[in-house]
């Protein structure tokens, strides 16, 4: 554990965010692969499946969002106390955070159970539509905790500077889910025919698995033992903490959310091929994201223990270094998804009108990277050095309050063509990384002038 922090600190800057964004893009990589998946075995039952997966996923993203929030929130807290060489009380910290994260996910998952069919309807999924959504949502949402448990171990060891781990875990996810998705879709032996459900079964029999790992590799750190029970205890003061730094991460990933089904609301005013259009296009877009969203976890990572150490020339340079990396990966990912976007997409719908729905899509939405890469390694400082609160005001912005007017004057009141909604929606987001980036370089000039 210490030989970690140490090289955190004192490691320079480029190699530390290479060791670091690698195995965590790489475990993006597998992860996105996963759902490529899911929507290629859904693919195989029809059109209709795959756009209630992609339903799905928007309201499961509403309860997943708020765990990776908190997970990153922990591991910022945490980060901050090994920087301080205050190992003792990030223990304690990791003790109350692997039993408040699941405790959260727990209550999230009762609620998503009561509100996902009424939300699947505002979507305007209805009949057999419908009935596959909620097929598919409800053993997800009942395998919640495990996915909780996981985001909360794997704060500790991101914090410890161990992305090796969960890339680890998300590998072996992809491989399992191969297997698991047409044995539990189709049924060998005693294992009966689930159809749509069995997606969901495979994935909530992996996150156990996972979990099980996960626990393991964070119990030998040390950093989470069994010699005092009571650090498990619930502890108010500590509670108040994570929720302190975790509400506005949390809400960031809940807006995100509730955007992704605003804009799901009015991509489907384009009709069922629009949806899964959408819906195959994203996850191919997201491949070319991953390694950007690599480097926003090793921004994490080191921001918040050289934060914590006093560093402050350190976490200058992480943001700047980090920056010119994530241009030349945007760079990069436009190139790759320009040639082979169309291909990609065709080989999970072979259907003409979906594809030419989600070639749309995507060559506008290309553009619109390096503002994520802008976004993204904001979002990860701004988090490491516990100051949140605007990240929630960024996101109400560009997920909801200008979503919603774009959206809603292309799509009602000038009733463009799809393409037009892609376009407003590059606009926005520019304008809400150009505020970040500002914003967080004023933050950090003015907090390192203060405390040096």
């Amino acid at each position: 554990m210490k030989n970690n922090q140490i090289k955190l600190t004192t490691q320079d800057i480029p190699t530390l965010l290479r060791q670091l964004a690698i195995p965590a893009s790489i475990g993006m990589f597998f992860n996105t692969m996963y759902n490529v998946v899911d929507t290629f075995y859904a693919g195989l039952i029809s059109t209709q499946a795959v756009s209630a997966l992609t339903l799905s996923f928007m309201v499961f993203f509403l309860i997943i969002g708020l765990g990776y929030g908190f997970s990153s929130a922990i591991t910022a807290i945490l980060g901050n106390s090994f920087g301080k060489k205050r190992d003792k009380l990030a223990s304690i910290y990791a003790h109350k955070g692997v039993v408040f994260i699941p405790f959260i996910g727990f209550i999230l998952s009762i609620i998503g159970y009561i509100f996902a069919p009424s939300m699947f309807i505002l979507l305007g999924a209805k009949e057999e539509y419908l009935q596959d959504a909620i097929t598919y949502i409800n053993p997800i949402l009942f395998g919640t905790i495990f996915f909780m448990f996981n985001f909360s171990l794997n704060a500790v060891l991101v914090a410890l500077g161990d992305t090796k781990t969960y890339r680890n875990t998300l590998i072996f996810g992809f491989f399992a889910n191969l297997a698991l998705n047409p044995l539990f879709m189709f049924g060998f032996l005693f294992i009966p025919a689930m159809g749509l459900s069995g997606i969901a079964v495979a994935t909530v029999l992996i996150q156990i698995i996972n979990m099980i790992y996960l626990f393991y590799k964070v119990y030998k750190t040390k950093v989470i033992h069994f010699e005092k029970l009571s650090y498990f205890l619930p502890d108010f003061r500590v509670y108040k903490l994570f929720l302190s730094q975790g509400i506005p991460s949390s809400l960031n990933m809940l807006i995100m959310s509730i955007g992704s089904v605003i804009l799901t609301y009015f991509v489907a005013q384009y009709g069922l091929m629009a949806v899964a259009g959408y819906g195959i296009a994203y996850r191919v877009e997201q491949l070319m994201l991953l390694p950007t969203l690599g480097l926003s976890t090793a921004v994490l990572t080191i921001i918040s223990n050289n934060y914590g150490a006093k560093k402050y020339d350190r976490v200058l340079e992480t943001l700047k270094v980090a920056m010119k990396y994530g241009f030349i990966l945007s760079t990069i990912g436009i190139i790759t998804l320009t040639i082979l976007g169309k291909t990609l997409i065709a080989l999970f719908d072979s259907n003409e009108i979906v594809v030419d729905f989600g070639i749309t899509y995507l060559l506008v939405e290309i553009w619109i990277f390096y503002a994520y890469v802008v976004l993204f390694i904001c979002v990860s400082t701004l988090q490491a050095i516990k100051k949140p609160k605007m990240i929630l005001y960024i996101a109400l912005y560009r997920q909801i309050v200008a979503k919603l007017i774009i959206a809603y004057l292309i799509v009602k009141i000038f009733e463009l063509d799809f393409v037009y909604l892609w376009i407003g929606i590059l606009i926005m987001i520019y304008s809400a990384a150009i505020f970040a980036y500002f914003y967080t370089k004023n933050l950090l000039k003015k907090s390192c002038n203060i405390l040096l």
